[in-house]
């Protein structure tokens, strides 16, 4: 007689869509759920292994890059102070962040809409410092998920204090490096060194932030962890408005694996089972670091770390079946058997990203070094002087973006006229700095036609000339 095969129930679709009601890492008493995430081998790991050591490469080496005397990067927010590939922006160039965030934007959406949560699985520093580094270590201490298991619901015994303290001491000191080198982003290399060197004193403010960052830092990566992504950022909820069905995703093939069953190998005399490939042996959610079951579908949780990819293949490996039943997909591409596909949205995004990025691009490229702004004195006429001239008082304020102080002179372009510092010398401009005047401009009257004219001033260091500037000259009505 032939033995009695178990197959499944059928879930109710308030069972399938029970696990949306809450959080994976929260249970029905809204307790936290610590997640124990097994160790990842695999080919994706590998991959993910190599983009991260190229990650904190660039993290760590960053800062000390300069480019014509200043950090590639710096993002002095106390200061309003902002250096991009080598380049100073102040609050004036406010439009260009603008435009800057726009395209951020847009590219969110447009690689959201295509290629899912690519970005947080394989380059986001919080999945890289918390996977590659600090779980790693955590490894390396108190063992795979199981043993640390263990260790935290044993007692405190010699053996639990010396890994715990080890652990948290560990991570900490690396809390306290990495908090550096992202306080070298703010304010550079050179000012993180002084705090370094020079009397505690002398810095307080220094080094309440290395110590405020590392505290964040150090609760981030031994506490919240996964819940940064989960819980604080808002990436996993826009998801829902982002990704349509023909989006790349990390997705469960639940045509080929369902109905699940447990694998067990087969006597020659007994019949198939009637079974999907899923062997339901939770690999998968075992290696998941945000304690997700993938196999219910698309979830606010994945950060798309492939981790549950890598487990699965090893256990169809192991059972002699296809590997990719977790793969890179698009939820069409699992109900209709359709390959991912540019979709007319994809390509309208795709345009409007091109040319807003264009436009980024001339806006970079055609800032000017050395830019300001005149304005006429305000509450002031025009002033006669004689009978054959008017004069205006202007104020001029310049800003110096150069590494290096800059002497300034002004000269009339388009009118024939003069212009009278009203100090008598030229201005002068110390480096990334600004700097003021005022002087007046002087026209013939019988060249005034009407009552406001356009002036165009040219801003010269030496003979070199380094900016136009425009301005209005206001005059008598013409006769």
């Amino acid at each position: 007689m032939a033995k009695e095969q178990h197959i499944p129930h059928a879930l109710t679709q308030d069972e399938t869509d029970a696990f949306r009601d809450r959080i994976a890492t929260v249970d029905e008493k809204g307790k936290r759920k610590w997640v124990y995430a097994h160790k990842t081998k695999g080919k994706l790991f590998n991959i993910r292994t190599w983009v991260s050591l190229g990650f904190f490469a660039l993290f760590f080496a960053l800062p000390f890059f300069q480019y014509k005397g200043r950090p590639l990067f710096l993002f002095n927010i106390p200061e309003a102070k902002f250096i991009l590939f080598g380049r100073v922006f102040w609050p004036q160039d406010f439009f260009i962040f603008g435009i800057t965030m726009i395209t951020g934007i847009v590219f969110i959406i447009l690689f959201t809409a295509a290629f899912g949560r690519l970005f947080c699985g394989w380059v986001c520093p919080q999945t890289i410092f918390m996977e590659m580094l600090f779980r790693k270590i955590e490894f390396a201490i108190e063992g795979d998920a199981p043993a640390q298991r263990l260790l935290d619901k044993g007692p405190w015994n010699r053996d639990k204090i010396v890994k715990k303290t080890a652990k948290h001491f560990v991570f900490f000191l690396l809390s306290f490096i990495v908090s550096n080198f992202f306080l070298a982003y703010i304010i550079g290399v050179d000012e993180l060194l002084k705090i370094i060197r020079e009397p505690a004193a002398e810095h307080i403010g220094g080094l309440s932030s290395i110590i405020i960052f590392s505290g964040v830092f150090y609760g981030v990566f031994s506490y919240f962890r996964e819940q940064a992504c989960t819980v604080v950022c808002p990436y996993g909820r826009l998801q829902g408005v982002l990704l349509d069905r023909n989006s790349m995703i990390v997705a469960y093939d639940y045509k080929r694996g369902e109905p699940r069953g447990k694998f067990r190998k087969q006597k020659a005399a007994e019949p198939a089972p009637v079974l999907g490939d899923c062997i339901d042996c939770f690999q998968c959610v075992k290696v998941c670091p945000t304690g997700i079951d993938i196999r219910n579908g698309t979830q606010m949780e994945c950060v798309g770390c492939t981790s549950c990819i890598d487990a699965c293949n090893k256990m169809m490996d192991a059972t002699g079946r296809e590997r990719g039943l977790i793969r890179y997909a698009s939820e069409n591409g699992i109900a209709e058997r359709k390959k991912l596909q540019f979709t007319g949205r994809m390509k309208f995004y795709t345009i409007l990203l091109v040319v807003l990025t264009g436009l980024l691009t001339a806006l970079l490229v055609s800032r000017k070094d050395v830019d300001g702004t005149i304005m006429r004195a305000g509450g002031m006429l025009y002033q006669e002087r004689g009978t054959d001239s008017v004069s205006n008082l202007y104020n001029i304020r310049i800003i110096n973006k150069t590494v290096h102080d800059v002497s300034l002179s002004l000269k009339l372009e388009n009118m024939p006229g003069s212009i009278i510092e009203a100090e008598g010398k030229n201005i002068m401009v110390k480096r990334e700095g600004q700097g003021k005047g005022s002087f007046f401009i002087v026209l013939p009257r019988d060249i005034i036609e009407a009552r406001k004219t356009k002036l165009k001033i040219g801003v010269y260091e030496g003979d070199h000339k380094i900016t136009t500037l425009g301005t209005n000259f206001m005059g008598p009505a013409a006769r």
